[in-house]
């Protein structure tokens, strides 16, 4: 089941998801429209300043949704968030471990690892999914422009909740109501707040709100953000800061994109600019590991990813020039991979070449189906491996 939300509506998706009682990933992008401009969930005009792609994902169990995350989710700062009001710190290292022995997605496999070492209680990992949820249907139902694509697959293992998604579903609703009577005051759950009246803001307040505020009103701290750690939803949050907005004592704020201020080192990004960068998506550690030192000593810029799922999100962020993929991996194998990418716009004709141990022709006519550009078969050597990747991508290196 794929499409786009002109033909389709997230509402009506999800019901078909849960009638079908149906497992699996829903996969729904924010795309540009018109050409050249992305458009954010929320806001009622094209946003230009940030040039990432946006995307969520919904994983599905008989029906009802067990997990969510999106590709701005970095180094599980969501997770971080909602860990704070337990009082529960993430270890790197315990982190790490995560990424390396599970094929769910990172986020998922490490809340996971703190109710197994009663870090966390069952019952507050259930509610942080929960709000997870209710998190990414808030950004879905304000989604105006997008694709999506549906894929049958395994369970997400252990479970730890099914939430029901009609019920969801209208509570997140009246939440987007909500939030649409506060614009144009609000445009975008990702702006800040600065504080541009303090003396009104101190004698109007009590002191520990008004100390609350000055903490959180950094011009760096989003509304999604400060729902999260004050435990409230976003909806009721815009609303408290609302009179003092319309006041004009705090102002709302568009955070900076990171890319603005990306380079630190000229000949360090002219250096990247003049290297292929390529993605290797392979399960298998030795394996990337081996690929990752011939393509670094041939002077290709290299990423290196085991984890399908986290996989995903961060070849969005990478956006390299060319992307070899493992056939045979759990939860999202590499034809499911390859077809996603091939419907996102930013991938559509980016050089993807499919790493497998399988010979069959049937094999290689269904990568080429869900739109891979080559093959390659395990064993391969140096040569076969530099070869195949020049054929793509050596007009790169030559303008370099």
């Amino acid at each position: 089941m794929q499409g786009t939300l002109n033909e389709i509506d997230i509402r009506s998706i999800l019901q078909l998801i849960a009638l079908g009682q149906r497992t699996g990933e829903l996969l729904i992008e924010a795309y540009q429209s018109p050409p050249g401009t992305l458009v954010e969930p929320y806001s009622s005009q094209p946003a230009t300043t940030d040039p990432q792609r946006m995307f969520w994902l919904v994983f599905f169990v008989n029906g009802q949704i067990v997990y969510t995350t999106h590709s701005k989710n970095r180094g599980c700062r969501r997770l971080k968030d909602y860990l704070s009001r337990y009082h529960v710190e993430i270890v790197p290292e315990d982190l790490e471990k995560a990424r390396r022995i599970s094929h769910n997605e990172v986020e998922y496999t490490y809340l996971w690892q703190l109710i197994k070492q009663n870090r966390l209680s069952p019952d507050q990992g259930k509610k942080i999914i929960q709000q997870m949820a209710r998190e990414t249907l808030f950004d879905l139902l304000s989604l105006r422009q997008g694709a999506f694509m549906f894929e049958m697959g395994l369970a997400l293992d252990p479970l730890l909740i099914g939430l029901e998604i009609e019920p969801l579903i209208r509570e997140m609703m009246q939440e987007v109501q909500q939030w649409k009577q506060l614009h144009p005051y609000f445009e975008s759950p990702q702006q800040a707040l600065v504080i541009a009246e303090p003396q009104q803001l101190r004698d109007t307040l009590p002191q520990k709100a008004y100390e609350q505020l000055l903490h959180w009103a950094d011009g760096k701290t989003s509304l999604k953000r400060l729902s999260r750690r004050l435990q409230k939803n976003l909806g009721s949050v815009a609303q408290g800061i609302y009179p003092y907005v319309e006041r004009g004592w705090l102002h709302p704020v568009m955070i900076p994109s990171s890319s603005a201020s990306v380079s630190k080192n000229t000949e360090e990004e002219t250096t990247n600019q003049n290297s292929p960068h390529v993605v290797c998506l392979d399960d298998d550690l030795s394996i990337g590991k081996a690929i990752e030192s011939i393509l670094k000593k041939n002077g290709y810029e290299i990423s290196l990813i085991t984890d399908p799922l986290s996989g995903l999100s961060l070849i969005f962020e990478l956006n390299p020039d060319i992307i070899l993929c493992d056939i045979a991996m759990p939860k999202l194998d590499g034809y499911e991979i390859c077809a996603m990418l091939r419907h996102s716009k930013a991938f559509r004709y980016t050089p993807i070449m499919m790493l497998t141990g399988k010979e069959g022709f049937i094999d290689r006519i269904k990568a080429r189906m869900v739109g891979a550009t080559d093959y390659l078969t395990k064993p391969f050597g140096e040569q076969e491996l530099l070869l195949l990747i020049e054929k793509y991508v050596s007009h790169k290196k030559s303008r370099g």
